[in-house]
């Protein structure tokens, strides 16, 4: 996987290689567009089913590598390479998890899917891999996400709405005061953003985020800017829905215009009490709420659980790295989560 180029909406090399590697597996694999799956032979559309899932796209890599981000190479017990810790190394633990309980059967089916366009929430990736399922009359009911956690359970994580925000005024002599200076129209709002706190909190991930963080106005010095244009990046939770919080804070401004660039992407929370986070705990996991998102974002029909090999400090930086160990381990762990999880249901 890692020597093989794998961008965001580019990932049509490693697609091939995971289909032909769950056929030598033995397995019965699909593939949708560059999304490729897997289900049990014994699945029973009667029972639940947990999505065992990860991707197999990447970042482009750091201009500050140092080494051939294409060459797959171990030293000292690291495997040095693009996409290793995120997220190869949940694919390849995932894969010989699944592979292990294939041809058993369980309390709920598995179903294996390894996913593209994570890194840019993708119209082809989950977003269009999830409503595929649904046309096969495949429902999932909980989802394990692989991610680098440290094999630790991730048990809720932040939604982000980015905003682009327009303040119009009036052009005119800066000399002779002319005009309507949009950049105070614009500094006017801003410090009502900067001053609203959300009536509602989560529980679990606490207030909502919002920060504002690019401004632009004016052309030249002597002329009093018609429009200001900035951007606020606002950090949801499950307190409100993405939508709410758009509507809620277009009532905070009065001069401005908030236009998202999407709402997809949604804050994730699952119950301490659901089976996933309990099994999660009998291997020893100690539940926290993760700083990044996932595709967690894109499974708000049903609960999610992220947990993975490796570190997220080592996601998009230069020289990546997994350590060879930190995926043996993983295999085992998912052995163990899965097996717990069955004594659960």
């Amino acid at each position: 996987m890692i020597a093989l180029p794998s961008f965001s909406r580019s990932e049509e090399a490693t697609a091939g290689l995971l289909f032909s590697t769950m056929e030598s597996l033995g397995f019965s694999p699909r593939r949708f567009r560059n999304n490729v799956w897997a289900v049990q032979p014994s699945f029973d559309p009667a029972r639940p089913t947990l999505l065992l899932n990860s991707h197999h796209d990447t970042v482009k890599p750091s201009g500050a590598y140092t080494r051939d981000p294409f060459l797959p190479e171990i030293s000292d017990g690291r495997l040095y390479g693009l996409g290793s810790n995120d997220a190869g190394a949940s694919v390849v633990a995932l894969m010989a998890a699944f592979e292990r309980f294939y041809g058993r059967k369980l309390p709920f089916n598995l179903l294996l899917a390894i996913t593209a366009e994570e890194e840019v929430t993708g119209e082809n990736g989950m977003r269009a891999f999830l409503p595929h399922l649904e046309d096969s009359g495949i429902g999932i009911s909980m989802a394990l996400v692989g991610e680098p956690t440290e094999m630790q359970p991730a048990v809720a994580e932040r939604g982000l709405v980015v905003l682009d925000c327009l303040s119009l005024g009036e052009s005119g002599h800066a000399a002779r005061g002319e005009g309507v200076n949009a950049l105070y129209k614009a500094i006017e709002d801003i410090d009502s953003l900067r001053n609203f706190r959300f009536p509602a909190e989560s529980r679990i991930l606490g207030p909502v985020g919002l920060q504002v963080t690019m401004i632009q106005a004016g052309q030249q010095h002597n002329v009093v800017p018609a429009e200001c244009r900035w951007v606020v990046d606002v950090r949801t939770t499950d307190a409100y829905s993405n939508e709410e919080t758009v509507e809620l804070l277009r009532k905070v401004v009065k001069h401005s215009s908030l236009t998202p660039r999407s709402t997809r992407v949604r804050a994730s929370v699952i119950d301490s009490s659901h089976p996933l986070v309990r099994a999660a705990e009998m291997i020893g996991g100690k539940p926290f709420v993760s700083p990044t998102t996932s595709d967690m974002s894109q499974m708000s029909a049903f609960p999610s659980l992220k947990m993975g090999p490796g570190k997220s400090q080592r996601s998009h930086s230069a020289d990546e790295f997994v350590m060879v160990d930190e995926i043996e381990s993983a295999i085992l762990k998912y052995e163990n989560f899965i097996n717990n999880l069955s004594q659960i249901f």
